[in-house]
């Protein structure tokens, strides 16, 4: 089973983007980030036509989040975070496929920090992981997947000391990654390659991804059932490479048969030189 997270930045702007990584990739799953499509404008017929099913909260300008499953339709069993019922941001969807529960989700950005919109990435990672601790408890087979905005260690950012007061890499955000990792679950793609500088997002500006200045904002975290599946991981970043790209590549796992889970292997990423 494959599981990809993409923030596709705009699926209409992008969807010959997404549909010609579907095609290539093939993955099972695939959770999608800031969709910037309100819910009407989601283009359920072209990714059908694609194969997949999708249940998806859009959201008109801004976020937006999906899951879409190859072969088969998502159950969706939630479409926002608890906590604060105020909260209108299209920024968490949560769906069982093929016998996993998965739960896609878009974190605040949260810059400028200090400030509001920090303050309100701080309170929705607050919920997430009261919510994951309610999904570690019921044991259930578990990936949260999606666009965390947040770089775990100095490895995964090109040069650490430029980001010291980004709300992706202050201590306070990368402390509350820690306390949802510790929580029990695992990193996948870190799990793998734990010495490796593997980037998920290169930004537009400044030749970003010519100069391979690249930061790892996007996660998949696996329960403790899922992350004895785990047996490659690794980023598609040629397709950050492609003509009107997404500044996000995909990022997945693949995981064993729930009763052939041999020992995790890492495996080169594609697209690697």
């Amino acid at each position: 089973m494959k599981i990809a997270t993409f923030n596709v930045n705009g699926v209409n702007g992008r969807l010959a983007v997404l549909l010609r990584w579907l095609e290539e990739a093939r993955p099972d799953v695939v959770c999608l980030q800031e969709l910037k499509a309100p819910q009407e404008k989601f283009p359920e017929e072209a990714i059908g036509k694609a194969g997949y099913g999708a249940v998806w909260r859009g959201q008109k300008s801004w976020n937006g989040v999906a899951i879409l499953a190859r072969g088969r339709e998502p159950v969706e069993t939630r479409r926002e975070l608890p906590g604060e019922p105020e909260d209108a941001h299209s920024r968490y969807i949560e769906a069982a496929v093929n016998g996993v529960l998965v739960g896609c989700l878009y974190l605040p950005n949260g810059n400028p920090a200090p400030g509001p919109k920090f303050d309100y990435k701080l309170r929705w990672f607050e919920r997430l992981t009261a919510h994951a601790a309610e999904l570690l408890a019921s044991r259930a087979p578990v990936a949260l997947v999606g666009d965390f905005n947040v770089m775990p260690t100095d490895l995964d950012v090109y040069k650490p000391e430029r980001w010291t007061d980004d709300a992706l890499f202050r201590p306070e955000v990368r402390e509350a990654f820690r306390r949802l990792v510790d929580q029990g679950w695992t990193d996948a793609v870190r799990a793998l390659h734990p010495g490796e500088r593997i980037y998920t997002f290169w930004d537009y500006f400044r030749n970003a991804w010519g100069r391979d200045a690249g930061l790892r904002i996007d996660h998949l975290l696996l329960s403790p059932m899922l992350a004895r599946r785990l047996v490659a991981a690794g980023v598609d970043r040629e397709v950050r490479g492609w003509e009107h790209a997404s500044d996000h590549a995909p990022t997945w796992i693949e995981l064993a048969e729930e009763d052939a889970a041999p020992p995790r292997r890492s495996r080169a990423r594609k697209g690697d030189g």
